[in-house]
């Protein structure tokens, strides 16, 4: 830490407020809108919720800050760099430095959780496999499965598997880790444990961390900070106290899981008087 603090103060390179910042951001699928305007800051050190419905264009946001998609309009800047504007080999630099955690965990099923959780060090540096051996070691103790180290991930559970997947992604200590659903699928007790560590590992490591989400109460519980998304905009966004007291409609609905509601619960089109050729029949 006291190297960092030197090597910036000799180099006037000082870590902006911000490790993410999206202004005006515009993408679509061609005539589709995903997301429109979008106005976002992701603090350092903070841990962030990015919520909304389905299709509310939660995970594309994930998907241009990792550079996998281009905006039509707008800018988006990671630890202070342009990502659209970045060539190939200046883009995989910039992805040394965030960790992503996909929503099935994403691991190697041929490979052991030891082996899953090393392939990034052994992808992107020149260590010896003594020092990679006590990296993952530490990783994987961190998550709670070192023990776990020689396993295949057939021969553990669903939620064993997502810790692994989050021991993976903390490999290289990533400045920025993006979380994808990470409470899908998992019973109340992974649930809890997974949230924990997200909240536990983002403190230890300084980094930032994006947590996309459905999962209201786990969400609340680890983040500093929530944006709401509806038809690709924000809607709202505030602490997570301020969004469970919000008389926003949409707001409402989603913390509270209310039927009625901004949000439809039948699909737009016709009515179904319409469709059986009752037309404005009683």
């Amino acid at each position: 830490m006291l190297y960092n603090v030197v090597f910036q103060k000799k180099t006037k390179k000082f870590p902006l407020p911000n490790i993410v910042e999206i202004r005006d951001l515009h993408f679509r699928y061609g005539d589709r809108p995903i997301l429109t305007g979008l106005h976002m800051d992701f603090p350092r050190g903070k841990v962030v919720a990015v919520m909304g419905g389905s299709g509310s264009g939660k995970t594309t946001i994930l998907r241009l800050i990792g550079g996998q998609l281009q905006p039509q309009q707008g800018t988006l800047a990671v630890d202070g760099e342009n990502v659209p504007g970045l060539n190939t080999k200046q883009l995989y630099v910039l992805r040394r430095k965030m960790g992503m955690l996909f929503q099935n965990g994403a691991l190697f099923t041929d490979m052991t959780v030891f082996d899953n959780v090393a392939f990034p060090l052994r992808e992107h540096t020149d260590l010896d496999e003594e020092l990679i051996r006590d990296l993952v070691l530490m990783k994987l103790n961190a998550v709670g499965l070192r023990n776990a180290a020689a396993l295949k991930p057939a021969e553990i559970s669903g939620g064993m598997a997502r810790r692994v997947a989050l021991a993976r992604t903390i490999a290289l200590d990533p400045l920025l880790i993006m979380y994808d659903e990470p409470f899908a699928g998992l019973d109340p007790i992974s649930m809890g444990v997974t949230a924990n560590l997200i909240r536990r590992l983002n403190d230890a490591l300084g980094s930032t961390s994006i947590l996309v989400s459905h999962d209201v109460n786990e969400s609340f519980s680890i983040a500093d900070y929530v944006y709401f998304l509806s038809a690709g905009k924000i809607v709202a966004q505030g602490t997570p106290d301020e969004m469970r007291t919000s008389t926003d409609p949409y707001v409402k609905q989603f913390v509270h899981a209310e039927a009625d509601g901004p949000v439809p619960f039948h699909y737009p089109g016709k009515s179904l008087a319409d469709d059986l050729g009752l037309g404005g029949r009683p």
